[in-house]
Parts: structure tokens; C-alpha cells; sequence
């Protein structure tokens, strides 16, 4: 309703219906500090850097990751101090030359209407503004103010081009873009093509694509090597089942992206009580090319164990309307409860897979069945002398 009269854009209201969808809450115990965040910013604090000077080795680079604040500062007080330092400089070259005295009208000074500070601070903002409004100009008296402005000039010249150069990378940054690439709040396992599966869901709100877009999962987990090293962030990654061979994807409408859970998966060996007990985090990468810029960006969440809901599916978004195929991001999260093993991968191997299990399944409604039935003819012999 509220999207409906305008009150709050169409394009936020979706992005909070995606994350925003009512799952069960697991109680666990206190984790360990996230590592990637829901929004993607990476949770580390860079500590005891000794070499701060290499920082100023690349001054663009650092200009475009300050806060807007701090560009506005430095953009506001680079003009503003060229403008005094010059002002100061063509104060100079008229007292040197004496153009602050009064003279006849015969004296030619090196540059005209030049009388006080104030006068020259303002020429020096023409000359850098290239503004000139026509009561002060450089004459061919002197060969220094002649330098000093082509130096104004080129000076000029380099901060307007690094800093709105700046300004445009800061405004057309790729993680803006980022921000209408919605990932599922949370991570599904069940089984898919007879196999058990970890799946998540994502999808791009805008109608321009993601070109060549690929996507790349990673388990953070405390390990220890047989050497007795301790890997407090071992960064582990999977592979996702994609029938092309490859990890691109053409995400028109929203995907579902699955990893079997095989032999070289770290969660091969986790069963649905190992998942909440384990300080666990999956982060999922989705990079591509900005269809109308043309400029790379990166999408990143990641899941928690408790984040991770064992036995459940992804609903369908799709439905084919009038020859069109409209998508429904209400239901982007949504999930249903589907009849899963509530063991390990590797248990269900060695119990010999999903069919085993099938057949186990449809063996015991039969037996029940027929302890039932053996029951009530039991039942009605022990009442029949009775009546």
C-alpha cells in the first residue's frame, strides 16, 4: 500500500520484502565475531600499520575511499589555499614593482587595478577560475608575473582533474550498483536431483543485466593442520553444481544457486546438530560487468550456522502471465519444509544414498500398516467371546 501512494520507493520495498522474511530463530550459543556482514563489508580492522606513508603513494586511490566529508574538506581547501598561496604571490611581484603606490599615468605595472591583498586575492581567483572579468589583467611589464601565471594555470589545470575526477569515481562507484543485488536471508539444505544440497537464492532488481556474472562461495572455519597450526580463518572453497561447467550464470530472474554437499565439501562430515554447533560461515561472491557503465562490481553476504535451515526449499517466484514471466519478490525468501535426512552427507553415502533411503521410507509405512492391522484383529478376538 505504502509503495502503491508513493510513500517509499518501489525499489527499497522489495529489497526489505527479499530480506526481511520471517524464518525460524535458532538458539545458539555466542559466536564468534562475522567476517563478511548481510551487506557485504568485510568485519576487519586493520591495526599497527607502521607504513602510513605508503598510503600517499597513491593519493587518487585514497581521495576515492574517504567519506564524502572528508573529500568535501580537502576538495573545499585545495582551491582555497591555491588561491591564497598565488594571491600571495601576486602580491609580491606588484610590491616589488611598486604597482601598490600611487603613480602617474605613464607607470605600466605588471598587473593592473593591483592595490591591496584583497585586490590580488581576487585576481587570483580569476586567473584560476579563468573567469576574468576584464578590471585586471598581466601586462608585458614584467617576465615573472608572466611565469607565475602560466604556473597558476597549469596548478589549476591538475586539481580540477584529480579532484572531479575523484567526485566521479566516488559517485559512480561499482558497489552502488551492488546495492540492488538481493541475496535469500538465509541458506537452505535438502535434497536436489538425489543429492544433498546447500542452496541459496539471488537475484538483480534492475532490468539492466549483470554481464558475464559469476559466482563463488567460500566456507571461513577455524582449522588446525596436522603440524598443529591453528588457522583461525581458513578460507576453504566450493564448488556449485552448474551444468555449463563453469560458475557464470545469466541472471535475468532470480537463481537458485546450489553446491553439492560430495566428498571434497567441508560440510561433507556436518549433520544438522554438527551445523548449529559449529562456528561455521559460508560467503557467497557474485561479480560481473555493469551492462550501462561498463564497470566491475562485487556483491558479497554470507551465512552463519544458525542462518543455514536444514530440510527446507526455496518456493517458486515465477509465473508466466499474459506471454510475459512476472517474478513475485515477496516470496524471495520463502521456503517450505521438505522430508530431508537429518544426518551428515557422508552418513548418507555410507548408508547408500537417497535411494536407500526411498526404499527404507516406503518398507516402514507397510510394516506399521500391517502392526495395525495384526493389532485391532487382536483387539476384536479379545471382545467377541464378550458379546
Amino acid at each position: 500500500m505504502l509503495s502503491r501512494k508513493g510513500l517509499i520507493p518501489e525499489d527499497y520495498l522489495l529489497t526489505r520484502l527479499a530480506e526481511d522474511v520471517q524464518q525460524p530463530i535458532f538458539k545458539t550459543k555466542t559466536r564468534k565475531a562475522r567476517f563478511v556482514a548481510k551487506n557485504g563489508t568485510c568485519n576487519v580492522a586493520h591495526t599497527n600499520i607502521r607504513e602510513q606513508g605508503r598510503f600517499l603513494l597513491d593519493v587518487f586511490t585514497t581521495l576515492v575511499d574517504l567519506k564524502w566529508l572528508h573529500t568535501l574538506i580537502i576538495f573545499t581547501m585545495s582551491f582555497l589555499c591555491t588561491w591564497l598561496l598565488f594571491a600571495m604571490a601576486w602580491w609580491l611581484i606588484a610590491f616589488a614593482h611598486g604597482d601598490l603606490d600611487e603613480k602617474d599615468d605613464d607607470f605600466v605595472p605588471c598587473v593592473t587595478d593591483i592595490h591591496s591583498f584583497s585586490s590580488a586575492f581576487l585576481f587570483s581567483i580569476e586567473v584560476q577560475v579563468t573567469i576574468g572579468f576584464g578590471g585586471r589583467m598581466v601586462t608585458e611589464e614584467c617576465l615573472s608575473a608572466i611565469v607565475v601565471l602560466i604556473i597558476q594555470n597549469i596548478v589549476g589545470l591538475l586539481i580540477n582533474a584529480i579532484m572531479l575526477g575523484c567526485i566521479f569515481m566516488k559517485t559512480a562507484q561499482a558497489n552502488r550498483r551492488a546495492e540492488t543485488l538481493i541475496f535469500s536471508k538465509h541458506g537452505v539444505i535438502s535434497i536436489r536431483n538425489n543429492k544433498l544440497c546447500f542452496m541459496i537464492r539471488l537475484g538483480d532488481l534492475r532490468k539492466s543485466m549483470i554481464i558475464s556474472a559469476t559466482v563463488r562461495m567460500q566456507v571461513v572455519m577455524r582449522s588446525t593442520t596436522p603440524e598443529g597450526e591453528v588457522i583461525p580463518l581458513d578460507q576453504i572453497d566450493i564448488h556449485m553444481d552448474n551444468p555449463v561447467g563453469t560458475n557464470g550464470i545469466f541472471l535475468v530472474a532470480p537463481l537458485i544457486i546450489c553446491h553439492v554437499i560430495n566428498k571434497e565439501s567441508p560440510l561433507y562430515d556436518l549433520s544438522p546438530v554438527d551445523l548449529q554447533n559449529n562456528d561455521i560461515e559460508v560467503i557467497v561472491v557474485l561479480e560481473g560487468v555493469v551492462e550501462t557503465t561498463g564497470i566491475t562490481t562485487q556483491a558479497r553476504t554470507s551465512y552463519l550456522s544458525e542462518e543455514i535451515l536444514w530440510g527446507q526449499r526455496f518456493v517458486p517466484t515465477i509465473t508466466e502471465e499474459e506471454g510475459t514471466y512476472a517474478v513475485d519478490y515477496s516470496k524471495f525468501g520463502n521456503t517450505v519444509r521438505v522430508p530431508t535426512p537429518s544426518c551428515s552427507a557422508k552418513k548418507l553415502d555410507e548408508a547408500g544414498g537417497t535411494s536407500w533411503l526411498k526404499l527404507h521410507e516406503q518398507a516402514t509405512p507397510r510394516t506399521s500398516a500391517r502392526k495395525r492391522r495384526l493389532s485391532m484383529r487382536m483387539k476384536q478376538r479379545s471382545i467377541s467371546p464378550l458379546a
